[in-house]
């Protein structure tokens, strides 16, 4: 969440009770009157989860397809080779190929946001590992950006389809559109997204697994929503 102290900011927060646990819309409305960004600010989500990510299967890791995507355009790197690249490019990959890209990298070029590879390619990106693994961009199964179907993947990033994953806190920290998005496609794209959160709630996890859940805009204050009502309303 952001933390800035400006003039504006400090106007801003003084719409949000800080002691209050807000109810969804509530809290997904009130956070469109924070706006005081000159660009479009992202509305984001931060959540800290009551898990373990030291043991492996307390790492929450997956994707989901925000019904009205996140607003944001990804520049997307698909690492294959032969008929894939056309198929890929076809499907809107920025770039791709093989060798020539992985060269780039290794040389520090970084210009994509996602990366998406054929399982034949993953040996060769082994050696990007330190590079890749740093940023959270190599590719994975588990995140759906390491598929046979190149095509059909680089297509739902970019509708929007949402790759996320615990940190070593237990926290997550995603967005989920924009500032101009009306409150229903808000709504349903949180809906989504904290659905397949619930999900992925681990057999292991002990005590409350929801801890915290915010949103805020890019450069607004945050506005706590109460764990329990998420978790009742999404059906948990």
């Amino acid at each position: 969440m952001a933390k800035h102290r400006g003039k504006k900011y400090l106007e801003v927060a003084k719409l949000v009770d800080t002691t209050k646990l807000y109810e969804v819309k509530e809290a997904l409305e009130l956070i469109k009157k924070t706006r005081t960004a000159k660009f479009l600010e992202t509305i984001e989500v931060a959540l800290r989860l009551g898990v373990d990510p030291r043991h492996a299967s307390q790492q929450i890791r997956g994707t989901v397809v925000l019904p009205h995507g996140t607003g944001k355009s990804v520049k997307i790197l698909a690492i294959t080779q032969g008929e894939n690249i056309n198929k890929a490019l076809e499907a809107g990959a920025d770039y791709a190929g093989a060798e020539e890209y992985i060269e780039k990298i290794q040389q520090g070029w970084l210009d994509f946001d996602i990366v998406i590879a054929t399982p034949d390619m993953m040996p060769k990106l082994g050696r990007l590992g330190k590079i890749l693994g740093t940023k959270g961009l190599m590719p994975n199964p588990k995140s759906g950006t390491v598929t046979p179907n190149i095509a059909a993947a680089v297509s739902e990033f970019k509708k929007g389809k949402l790759a996320f994953r615990v940190d070593k806190l237990g926290s997550i920290h995603v967005p989920i559109g924009k500032a101009d998005f009306d409150d229903e496609k808000v709504y349903e794209n949180f809906k989504a997204f904290m659905g397949e959160i619930i999900r992925l709630k681990p057999a292991d996890a002990k005590g409350q697994y929801l801890r915290t859940v915010a949103v805020s805009l890019t450069m607004g204050p945050g506005v706590k929503i109460d764990p329990l009502l998420v978790a009742k309303e999404i059906g948990a």
